[in-house]
Formats: C-alpha cells, sequence, structure tokens
C-alpha cells in the first residue's frame, strides 16, 4: 500500500506541475499580446507622424531663413557704420 501511496502521490504532483505551467503559459501569452498591441499601436501612430511631418509644410523654415536675412543686413550695417 505504501508503493501505491507513493505512485499516487507523484501522479499528483505531475497533474499539479502540468497545470501551473498551463497557467504560467497562459500569462506569458497575455504579456505577450498586450505588448504585441502596444507595439503595433506605436507603429502605426510613428507611421502616421511620419505622414504627417512629409506632407505637413514647414512654415518655420521660411521664417527663419527671412530672419536670418534681415540679421545680417542689419549686422553689416552696423558695422560699416562704425567703421567710417
Amino acid at each position: 500500500m505504501n508503493l501505491n501511496n507513493l505512485n499516487l502521490n507523484e501522479k499528483i504532483e505531475d497533474l499539479l506541475a502540468a497545470l501551473k505551467k498551463k497557467e504560467d503559459e497562459k500569462e506569458k501569452n497575455t504579456v505577450l499580446w498586450v505588448l504585441a498591441i502596444i507595439g503595433a499601436v506605436a507603429a502605426v501612430a510613428g507611421i502616421a507622424f511620419a505622414v504627417y511631418r512629409f506632407f505637413a509644410p514647414d512654415y518655420l523654415e521660411d521664417f527663419e531663413e527671412d530672419f536670418d536675412d534681415d540679421f545680417d543686413d542689419d549686422f553689416d550695417d552696423y558695422f560699416e557704420d562704425e567703421e567710417e
């Protein structure tokens, strides 16, 4: 009878270990799905931002060019006045 109890205990432990392993795999799959969804959303957002930046005009670039030209003219005029 002692041998039967050991064999039965061993089978129960194997069954519990298999159930625990299956639960761990479910948790891992859930985490994997969540990370996959977050990654997909981030990828779509990145692509949308890249498309927006490609098609949106850059108004600041035009402003900076105008500002640099005006600044250079004023700067040159200032030094020419000092030299005279």
